[in-house]
This record gives structure tokens, C-alpha cells and sequence, in this order.
């Protein structure tokens, strides 16, 4: 039986990877595979997934007004499988219609990416996942103090913590930062205490 799969973590979890590894297993396999992500993401460019440790693809881009239902019936419904990563960025009737390629065509659908933002508020397209996902799995990675991470600090040019802006802004290494909540809100602390 087919499942939505919501696999997340914070910033360099491995997420990305994870989901490459996973397409080329079930190609390994002889399955065709439809790779997708939200156009929001175009960091490495709209038409590929990269992952931090050099892997590469090349997916599909979902603007949100795309119906991703109707892509799959129209143009993709000979795909064994759909991997969505930056899921987090997906609109909530996308997430939905992922729901529904599951439910009435028996494909299994997983999903990769960040629970939440900068400030610890959930994404809408996260925040549906963990209310229709089948399976729901974090990957784990851990802050430099060696806690578990899971709030994905976001930079400002002189390494300080922000804590008021848009919700999304695209940025790898230099701009985001994984860290568990106490180192997170002690860094905060300090830099108000300056």
C-alpha cells in the first residue's frame, strides 16, 4: 500500500542527500522516478536538486499555482514514485494533492525538508505534512555543542542571529545555521546583553 512519507530535519541533516540516495535506489531498481521541488527554492537553480555534500539532479520545478495533481495525470502518471524535497515550501493544496496521488493512484510519495523557520514557526507546507503524512521520520543532525539541532538559526553578515524577517529566504552555509534551542536562545541573550 502506498504512503505519504514526511522525512524532515534542521539545516545539513542530510535531507537532500537522503532523497537522492533514495531516487537512485528505486532507479537501481528499474522505476521511474518523478524528483520535484517548489520553484521558492532556486539556489542551485530552478531545474535541480543539490545536496551540500555534492550530489546533484535534475527535478522538476512546482510553481504554487501548479496543481501537482493534475501534472502527475496529464504528464508524469507513468512514474513509479514522487520525491519532493523542499516540501516546506510546497502550498497546502499541494501538499494535499500529494495526499490525493497517494490515496486514488496507489504511488508512494516522499517528502524532505525543514520543520520549521528561523523563528521555530512551522512552514505551511510541513505543517500539513504532519497533519496527513503516513510516516513521519526526522533526521537528525546536531549544533556544535552536541544536542540534537533543531532550530536552523538563520545569519546576518556578521554571524549574529536574527530574529525578524520574511519567513523565507533561500541561503545555504553562510546564511543558515543548525543549533538546539538552549544554544540558540543563549546566542540571542548575549547579543541583546551587548
Amino acid at each position: 500500500m502506498a504512503k505519504l512519507y514526511f522525512k524532515y530535519g534542521a539545516m545539513g541533516s542530510s535531507k537532500t542527500a537522503q532523497a537522492l540516495t533514495t531516487k537512485f535506489n528505486y532507479e537501481e531498481r528499474g522505476m521511474k522516478v518523478w524528483l520535484i521541488k517548489p520553484s521558492t527554492d532556486d539556489r542551485d537553480g530552478r531545474d535541480v536538486v543539490k545536496s551540500r555534500i555534492g550530489l546533484s539532479a535534475p527535478c522538476e520545478s512546482i510553481r504554487p499555482d501548479v496543481d501537482i495533481f493534475e501534472t502527475f495525470v496529464g504528464q508524469r502518471s507513468d512514474s513509479d514514485v514522487i520525491i519532493a524535497d523542499e516540501c516546506q515550501f510546497f502550498t497546502e493544496a499541494q501538499i494535499d494533492q500529494l495526499r490525493q496521488i497517494v490515496d486514488q493512484r496507489s504511488i508512494p510519495v516522499l517528502c524532505f525538508g525543514l520543520r520549521t523557520d528561523f523563528l521555530c514557526h512551522l512552514f505551511t507546507g510541513s505543517k500539513r505534512l504532519f497533519e496527513v503524512a503516513d510516516s513521519i521520520t526526522e533526521i537528525k543532525t546536531i549544533c556544535t555543542c552536541g544536542c540534537k539541532a533543531t532550530v536552523n538559526a538563520r545569519l546576518d553578515s556578521e554571524m549574529n542571529v536574527v530574529t525578524e524577517g520574511a519567513q523565507v529566504m533561500i541561503g545555504g552555509n553562510e546564511t543558515y545555521v543548525a543549533m538546539c534551542h538552549r544554544c540558540w536562545r543563549e546566542k540571542i541573550r548575549s547579543q541583546r546583553s551587548k
